[in-house]
């Protein structure tokens, strides 16, 4: 049996996504198959192109990772609640900055938001 690098990667990251405890957030419609093409200042640098499900991944993975981690500030028993509050308004502020990546989201419900 012969598979394309295509096929191979499209069921890889159907077995990924299986197997996240967090769900499947799925990309916004119209980024679906695109492209995120990085053209540098200087021309003589290479550009660089990555597949926008690629990225869009990433950053699924980021708020992920930044939720759990709230998780575990919010669980752990030695720290204060003050610093409690600290980290949480930190975490506040990253959500915030990542709002600018709504715009790959389909659904309203995975945007990031800065809780104030």
């Amino acid at each position: 049996m012969e598979i394309t690098r295509d096929e191979l990667k499209s069921i890889l990251r159907e077995l990924i996504q299986e197997d996240l405890p967090v769900g499947h957030t799925p990309l916004g419609d119209r980024w679906i198959d695109g492209t995120l093409y990085l053209q540098p200042k200087d021309q003589e640098a290479l550009p660089k192109t990555i597949p926008i499900e690629t990225f869009f991944h990433k950053i699924v993975m980021l708020r992920d990772r930044l939720r759990v981690l709230e998780q575990s500030i919010n669980s752990h028993k030695i720290l204060t609640d003050e610093e409690k509050v600290n980290m949480q308004q930190y975490i506040s502020r990253i959500y915030g900055t990542l709002t600018t990546f709504n715009v790959l989201f389909k659904d309203k419900a995975d945007h990031f938001v800065n809780k104030k």
